[in-house]
C-alpha cells in the first residue's frame, strides 16, 4: 500500500509520540509499503517520500515551546495534498494543524483516514494551569472530536485505559487497542550492568520522562528526602522539559550530599542507566501508556507507580508495593524504604516485571498496527454515519 503519515510532531526521539511514530515508519518500510511522510522536521528535507512544511511560529513563546522539545506543524495545503493524493490510506498522530487538514482532505477525497490517540486534555490544560479543571479538559475533547476525530474511520488507543476514559467523546470510529511498544532489542536485562564506580556504594532509583507540571518528578525528589536509607539513595531523573531548570534548582537547595542527577540522555546511554539502576519510580499524574515505564520493566527493574485515575500507567503496578498514593511523598517514600528493605523479594518482582513487558514487543505491536491500516482500507466504504445531520454540515 501506500501510506502517508501526518505527523504534526517529529524532530528527534525525545518524547513517546515521536518514538511511536518513527516505530510505525520503519516498521511499514520493512513490510515493503510505500510510506509518505508529511512533517515540519527540517532534517528530513529533500529525502525521498518526506513532505516537509513550516512550522508554526509562537513569536514571544518560541522559546517556551523550543524548551519543551517540540515543533508544531503549520498546513501548507498545496504540500499537504501532494503528500496524500493517490495514498491508499493515511494516518496521523495528533489532532493539531496538520492532522486536521489532512482529515478535512481526506473526508472530501473518501480517501480511509485513521488516527492515533496520543495527547491528553491535561497534557494541553496543564500549560494554562487548568489541568485539575474539569470543565476545561471536557472542552478539549469536544473540541477533539469535532474538529478531528469524527472526520476518522478508525481510532487507534494505546491502552484500554485511555481508550474508556475518552470514548465518551469519541463514539462511531473503529477503536483498535495496541500498544505503541518497545524494542526489547535495546531496553532488555540479559545479565545486570555493574554500577559505575561513583554510584557502586548507592541504591540508584531512576525515572525517565519529560519534565513537565504533569509529569511530578518533584514528588520523587522530596520522597528520597523522607527516606530512612537517604544517605544511601542516588536519584537519576532522565529527562527535559520546561520544569528542568525548576527541578534543578530544588535539588540543588535541598540535598546537600547525593545532589539527584537531572539531565537528557541518548537512549543507549539510559538504557546502561537502567540496567545498572535499583529500582524505578514513575509519580506521573497524566499518562496515556508511559513507553518510559515499560523500557525500565523490559530491563527488570521493579517499579513504584502513581496510582492516579488519570494515569494508564498506574495498571502496571502488579504488586502493592509497587503503587503509592499518587499525591503523597511519603507514603512513596514508604515504598522506597521497603523495596530497600527486601532485596530478595525485589529480585524475585523483577523477573515478575521483566516477563510482563514481554507483551509490549515492538514488532508484535507495529504487526498490529498495519493490520489496522489494511482492514480499514479494505472495509473502507466513505460512510461515516456518526456525521449525520448537524454535526456533518459543521464540517
Amino acid at each position: 500500500m501506500v501510506i502517508t503519515i501526518i505527523s504534526d510532531v517529529l524532530g528527534t526521539a525525545n518524547n513517546g509520540t515521536t518514538l511511536a511514530t518513527l516505530n510505525l515508519i520503519n516498521s511499514l518500510k520493512a513490510k515493503g509499503h510505500v510510506v509518505r511522510v508529511l512533517c515540519c522536521d527540517k532534517n528530513y528535507a529533500g529525502k525521498e517520500n518526506y513532505f516537509i512544511i513550516p512550522t508554526v511560529n509562537f513569536w514571544i513563546f518560541n522559546s517556551y515551546v523550543k524548551h519543551n522539545g517540540v515543533s508544531l506543524a503549520k498546513v501548507d495545503q498545496e504540500v499537504l495534498q501532494r503528500a496524500i493524493d493517490g495514498a491508499d490510506i493515511v494516518h496521523s498522530f495528533l489532532p493539531f494543524a496538520a492532522g486536521r487538514a489532512a482529515a478535512r482532505y481526506c473526508l472530501k477525497k473518501k480517501i480511509p483516514f485513521t488516527s492515533g490517540f496520543h495527547a491528553q486534555a491535561e497534557n494541553l490544560t496543564s500549560h494554562v494551569f487548568l489541568m485539575n479543571f474539569k470543565l476545561a479538559n471536557s472542552a478539549v475533547y469536544r473540541n477533539f472530536w469535532k474538529h478531528y476525530y469524527c472526520m476518522c474511520d478508525a481510532i487507534h488507543y494505546p491502552t484500554a485505559f485511555i481508550r474508556d476514559y475518552v470514548r465518551r467523546f469519541m463514539k462511531g470510529p473503529i477503536p483498535y487497542t495496541i500498544s505503541n511498544g518497545v524494542d526489547m532489542s535495546l531496553f532488555n536485562r540479559k545479565e545486570k550492568t555493574m554500577k559505575p564506580d561513583e554510584y557502586k556504594d548507592k541504591f540508584v532509583i531512576v525515572m525517565s520522562g519529560r519534565l513537565s507540571a504533569e509529569k511530578k518528578q518533584i514528588l520523587l525528589l522530596k520522597a528520597a528526602r523522607k527516606c530512612k536509607h537517604r544517605n544511601d539513595i542516588q536519584l537519576i531523573i532522565a529527562g527535559g522539559g520546561p520544569k528542568d531548570r525548576m527541578l534543578k534548582r530544588w535539588a540543588k537547595r535541598h540535598y546537600k550530599k547525593n545532589l539527584p542527577i537531572i539531565k537528557s540522555f541518548q537512549h543507549e546511554d539510559l538504557h546502561n542507566i537502567l540496567l545498572s539502576a535499583d529500582l524505578y519510580v514513575h509519580t506521573s499524574l497524566i499518562e496515556i501508556e508511559a513507553i518510559s515505564c515499560i523500557e525500565a520493566l523490559a530491563c527488570g527493574l521493579v517499579p513504584i507507580i502513581s496510582n492516579s485515575p488519570r494515569s494508564a500507567t498506574s495498571k502496571f503496578a502488579l504488586l502493592p508495593q509497587s503503587s503509592f498514593t499518587y499525591y503523597s511523598s511519603s507514603d512513596l517514600a514508604r515504598k522506597i524504604d521497603w523495596w530497600i528493605d527486601h532485596p530478595e523479594e525485589r529480585h524475585q518482582a523483577a523477573q515478575k516485571y521483566a516477563q510482563f513487558a514481554q507483551q509490549f514487543d515492538v514488532n508484535i505491536c507495529m504487526d498490529q498496527m498495519e493490520q489496522m491500516l489494511i482492514q480499514t482500507k479494505e472495509n473502507y466504504t466513505g460512510k461515516k454515519p456518526w456525521l449525520k445531520g448537524k454535526k456533518a454540515h459543521q464540517i
